[in-house]
Protein backbone atom coordinates (compact mmCIF):
# COMPACT_ATOMS: atom_id res chain seq x y z
CA UNK A 1 0.00 0.00 0.00
CA UNK A 2 3.07 2.62 0.68
CA UNK A 3 4.10 2.52 -3.05
CA UNK A 4 0.78 2.99 -4.29
CA UNK A 5 0.44 5.95 -1.88
CA UNK A 6 3.65 7.00 -3.39
CA UNK A 7 3.36 6.80 -6.64
CA UNK A 8 -0.08 9.10 -6.53
CA UNK A 9 1.90 11.87 -4.17
CA UNK A 10 4.43 11.54 -6.76
CA UNK A 11 2.84 12.17 -9.55
CA UNK A 12 1.03 15.72 -7.92
CA UNK A 13 4.84 17.01 -7.58
CA UNK A 14 4.95 19.60 -11.33
CA UNK A 15 9.13 18.66 -10.94
CA UNK A 16 8.17 14.54 -11.38
CA UNK A 17 5.02 15.25 -13.67
CA UNK A 18 7.60 17.35 -15.61
CA UNK A 19 10.02 14.90 -15.94
CA UNK A 20 7.60 11.98 -16.10
CA UNK A 21 6.09 13.70 -19.86
CA UNK A 22 9.83 14.39 -20.98
CA UNK A 23 10.34 10.91 -20.49
CA UNK A 24 6.97 9.84 -21.90
CA UNK A 25 7.83 11.70 -25.32
CA UNK A 26 11.99 10.89 -25.18
CA UNK A 27 10.62 7.19 -25.51
CA UNK A 28 7.67 8.31 -28.02
CA UNK A 29 10.28 9.59 -30.40
CA UNK A 30 12.81 6.58 -29.90
CA UNK A 31 10.00 4.15 -30.63
CA UNK A 32 8.52 6.44 -34.00
CA UNK A 33 12.56 6.23 -35.56
CA UNK A 34 12.85 2.27 -34.12
CA UNK A 35 9.17 1.34 -36.28
CA UNK A 36 10.33 3.45 -39.15
CA UNK A 37 13.26 1.61 -39.46
CA UNK A 38 12.17 -1.69 -39.23
CA UNK A 39 9.11 -0.84 -41.86
CA UNK A 40 12.00 0.17 -44.31
CA UNK A 41 13.75 -3.21 -43.39
CA UNK A 42 11.00 -5.57 -43.96
CA UNK A 43 10.29 -4.12 -47.84
CA UNK A 44 11.84 -6.65 -49.94
CA UNK A 45 12.36 -5.94 -53.65
CA UNK A 46 10.84 -8.62 -55.88
CA UNK A 47 13.23 -8.68 -58.96
CA UNK A 48 16.51 -9.45 -57.60
CA UNK A 49 19.92 -8.53 -59.77
CA UNK A 50 22.29 -11.74 -60.81
CA UNK A 51 24.11 -10.79 -57.54
CA UNK A 52 21.35 -10.43 -55.33
CA UNK A 53 20.07 -13.82 -56.64
CA UNK A 54 23.52 -15.21 -55.88
CA UNK A 55 23.22 -14.49 -52.40
CA UNK A 56 19.83 -15.30 -52.20
CA UNK A 57 20.15 -18.81 -53.18
CA UNK A 58 23.55 -19.32 -51.30
CA UNK A 59 25.19 -19.96 -55.08
CA UNK A 60 28.12 -17.65 -56.86
CA UNK A 61 27.70 -15.32 -59.02
CA UNK A 62 28.94 -17.01 -61.98
CA UNK A 63 26.98 -20.14 -61.27
CA UNK A 64 23.82 -17.92 -61.58
CA UNK A 65 24.94 -16.63 -64.42
CA UNK A 66 25.57 -20.32 -65.82
CA UNK A 67 22.22 -20.97 -65.27
CA UNK A 68 20.48 -18.07 -67.03
CA UNK A 69 22.28 -19.09 -69.62
CA UNK A 70 21.10 -22.78 -69.61
CA UNK A 71 17.59 -20.98 -69.20
CA UNK A 72 17.57 -23.20 -66.07
CA UNK A 73 16.19 -19.73 -64.16
CA UNK A 74 13.70 -17.00 -66.08
CA UNK A 75 15.16 -13.87 -66.39
CA UNK A 76 13.43 -9.75 -66.86
CA UNK A 77 15.86 -8.32 -69.18
CA UNK A 78 15.29 -4.23 -69.74
CA UNK A 79 18.00 -3.37 -71.85
CA UNK A 80 21.06 -5.25 -70.54
CA UNK A 81 19.72 -5.11 -67.30
CA UNK A 82 18.89 -8.89 -65.99
CA UNK A 83 16.67 -9.44 -63.42
CA UNK A 84 15.23 -12.35 -61.87
CA UNK A 85 12.04 -12.94 -59.87
CA UNK A 86 11.84 -13.81 -56.38
CA UNK A 87 9.06 -16.36 -57.24
CA UNK A 88 11.41 -17.56 -59.76
CA UNK A 89 13.84 -18.58 -57.92
CA UNK A 90 11.69 -20.45 -55.17
CA UNK A 91 10.19 -22.44 -58.02
CA UNK A 92 13.73 -23.58 -58.66
CA UNK A 93 14.59 -24.61 -55.54
CA UNK A 94 11.24 -26.28 -54.93
CA UNK A 95 12.02 -28.14 -58.63
CA UNK A 96 15.85 -29.06 -57.45
CA UNK A 97 14.79 -30.37 -54.16
CA UNK A 98 14.98 -34.26 -53.51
Amino acid sequence: MRSQSFVVESLGDPTVSGLAKALAGEVASILKLELTRLSAADVRPVLLDVKQAAVYLGRSEQSVQHLIFEKDLPVVRKGRRVHLHRSDLDAWIEKNKY
